[in-house]
């Protein structure tokens, strides 16, 4: 059995870019299972074109939480003097990328409130394509966004105006995950979420476990699933092959990882030749 040799391609550099926004407990170099295997693995397959935001969250998850909550809802009104909008976008406008690149803004958890607003304050900058000749992509996962939001909305309209691209959502929230869309229409129903999800028992509309229960067997889905190198295997699947956005170079490597981790995607195709 010979083993497929991937296409050298000269160009296949600068074509994409891949930008991840981790969740509230993730720092510059700590994180939680979940995170650390998706790095691992996206750097794996894409080398320098996938890369972290770093430096845009405090060491305290709390506060990057209360950050999330209070802008879930709405697209900030001055992205380029907020802190952490202002230095996500500069790291992107600022790094690797060309005309020409294929850019994917990939985010999880609270990091989708910064990689929304973020997508926002870049297609508003990006109207007669200062950055990009071509749409860029967002996928939000585990996300705290309502899909009934204005900032949500604000992402559509993008998208109908073609500076966006594909906006990935439902494909990546975890089944009977009540966390999902807490940041509701205004930051008053943002908090009363946030207050349910905690003490459920006092709650009419959230159920148990609590969100601060972090227990791999009784604990809330959505801190079970970041301690679950499943959930990377699950995000690069929906990314990388199902819906290929970084195209077929990409595709095959990620294929193969998730072959090597034992992983079926119902897109699986060959990647090996019989000689």
């Amino acid at each position: 059995m010979e083993e497929h040799n991937y296409h050298n391609d000269n160009n296949i550099k600068d074509k994409y870019m891949i930008w991840f926004f981790a969740g509230a407990e993730s720092q510059n170099d700590k994180f939680n299972v979940f995170t650390g295997s998706f790095i691992r693995l996206m750097k794996l397959i894409l080398q320098d074109d996938f890369d972290l935001i770093r430096g845009i969250y405090s060491r305290f998850p709390i506060v990057n939480v209360i950050w999330a909550l209070n802008n879930a809802q709405r697209p900030v009104n001055e992205p380029s003097g907020t802190k952490i909008t202002g230095s996500a976008f500069n790291q992107i406008v600022s790094g690797r990328l060309s005309p020409e690149t294929q850019l994917v803004l990939l985010s999880s958890s609270s990091g989708s409130i910064v990689a929304a607003q973020t997508a926002c304050y870049l297609a508003e900058k990006n109207r007669n394509n200062v950055y990009l000749n071509k749409p860029f992509h967002v996928i939000l996962g585990s996300s705290m966004i309502s899909k009934r939001s204005v900032l949500y909305e604000a992402l559509i309209r993008y998208q109908e105006e073609g500076i966006i691209g594909t906006i990935i959502y439902d494909e990546v929230q975890d089944e009977g995950d009540n966390s999902i869309g807490v940041g509701g229409l205004s930051r008053r129903e943002a908090y009363s979420n946030a207050f349910g999800l905690i003490l459920p028992v006092f709650s009419r509309k959230f159920t148990g476990p609590s969100f601060l229960n972090t227990d791999i067997e009784t604990g809330h889905i959505h801190r079970k699933r970041s301690k679950s190198i499943q959930k990377a295997l699950d995000y690069i699947d929906v990314i990388l092959v199902k819906n290929n956005l970084a195209g077929e170079y990409y595709r095959e490597k990620a294929l193969e990882i998730l072959d090597n981790h034992g992983f079926y995607s119902s897109d699986q195709v060959v990647i090996h030749k019989t000689g």
